[in-house]
């Protein structure tokens, strides 16, 4: 993906990646091994994004996995350029990396992910709220999946 990133040019270390889609009421996860060879969706936060309850939330996933990265997907507009919503999430993306500073955080196009999490859960059959309730972590899923896919 050709989204901006904080990551320098050198390979991430083994370890897991989180991929967070965030939102101000709901956030979705998603987590690859440290082989980076299973990706799965998490159970989403709901709750305030800018509240201290989901820097919690992110630190106990930390705390359980050996992480290499965390993964923030940015809602790029449709041209690539920085959408409202970006300042927010880049501000975010700062508190997580200020409270996990070894850590590296990864900025990543996320604009048409929730589109493909959308089509998934349909034909996964999933309806109404079940469907409403895995969208943010299945859109994290997606982006994990392509940057994963990008890094081989």
């Amino acid at each position: 993906m050709d989204a901006p990133s904080s990551e320098s040019a050198s390979p991430l270390p083994r370890g897991s990646v989180i991929a967070i889609d965030f939102g101000l009421k709901r956030t979705g996860f998603a987590v690859t091994d440290a082989l980076r060879l299973l990706i799965e969706p998490l159970a989403p936060y709901h709750g305030p994004g800018e509240g201290p309850d989901l820097l919690r939330h992110i630190e106990a996933l930390a705390e359980e996995r050996d992480l290499a990265a965390i993964l923030i997907g940015l809602p790029l507009n449709q041209d690539g350029s920085e959408s409202a919503q970006c300042a927010k999430v880049r501000t975010f993306g700062d508190r997580i990396a200020e409270r996990l500073p070894k850590t590296r955080v990864v900025y990543i196009d996320e604009h048409l992910t929730s589109k493909e999490a959308e089509a998934r859960l349909v034909e996964a059959g999933f309806t109404g709220q079940a469907r409403k309730d895995r969208r943010d972590s299945w859109s994290a899923l997606v982006m994990l999946e392509e940057w994963v896919a990008g890094q081989r």
